[in-house]
């Protein structure tokens, strides 16, 4: 069970940057950044995540998970599950998820969630960042056909430390089940339950130097996306953009 340490902050270039800083100076497992602005937010792919003050909540984690690496992968599933429940929890909002972490609402994005690998003297530390739209002030006017915030949706005034605190909760359980013998597979049927994502999406992949479309077929036990192509291929997507596109009649 995490037993997590806040350390907030009032600016901060990155929170996943200063959870790497703590991680390399021996903090421990659970260790929470938390900050109202980020000057250098960062999401996949090193794009920026626009941060401005009380805006959005922006968090990240310090994890050292005594599993199989080959089971780190999975930590980034757990986490945007456990981000929608918290957000259905402590908003009423229900989200979808778009592979592999991306947390939305009717194709436009809500949360991003960034996953990184640090290493420290006591061994490899998973980040995990969560930057999350609170008001329509956290993404820029040109972007606001692809991003939306809980309060545009709701219509009501997010509370944040509400919000972080059901996210840590939920988020403990999500972990504790993936730490158990069978919470891989746990994890998997949850996050397909739970993403439109999952089965039968017509999408577009994006990778270095190569694009090409399908639909998808579900999940790999270390959480990569099957894509079947018209050809009848399936290819397996561990990186990359993956976007959704309207099927050809």
């Amino acid at each position: 069970m995490l037993k997590p340490t806040i350390i907030r902050f009032d600016s901060i270039d990155s929170t996943n940057l200063e959870a790497m800083r703590q991680a390399k100076a021996g903090a421990a497992e659970g260790l929470c950044i938390v900050a109202r602005e980020q000057t250098r937010g960062r999401g996949r792919l090193d794009r920026r995540w626009h941060s401005p003050k009380d805006a959005g909540l922006y968090a990240s984690i310090v994890l050292r998970p005594k599993f199989e690496m080959a089971r780190w992968p999975l930590i980034s599933l757990a986490v945007a599950l456990a981000v929608a429940d918290a957000i259905q929890k402590a908003c009423a909002l229900r989200v979808d998820i778009k592979w592999p972490n991306d947390i939305q609402i009717s194709d436009r994005k809500l949360c991003g969630i960034l996953t990184e690998t640090v290493e420290t003297e006591s061994g490899p530390a998973a980040i995990v960042g969560i930057g999350t739209n609170l008001t329509k002030q956290s993404f820029p006017p040109e972007l606001a056909m692809r991003a939306t915030s809980i309060e545009s949706a709701t219509g009501i005034k997010v509370d944040p430390d509400a919000l972080l605190n059901e996210l840590i909760r939920t988020f403990d359980e999500r972990y504790e089940s993936l730490v158990s013998e069978t919470g891989a597979e746990q994890i998997i049927r949850d996050w397909c339950a739970r993403s439109s994502y999952a089965f039968g999406r017509r999408v577009r992949v994006s990778l270095a130097g190569e694009d090409f479309e399908g639909s998808t077929r579900g999940l790999e036990s270390d959480g990569a996306l099957r894509v079947e192509t018209d050809d009848g291929r399936l290819r397996l997507v561990r990186a990359g953009d993956v976007t959704s596109v309207r099927a050809q009649n």
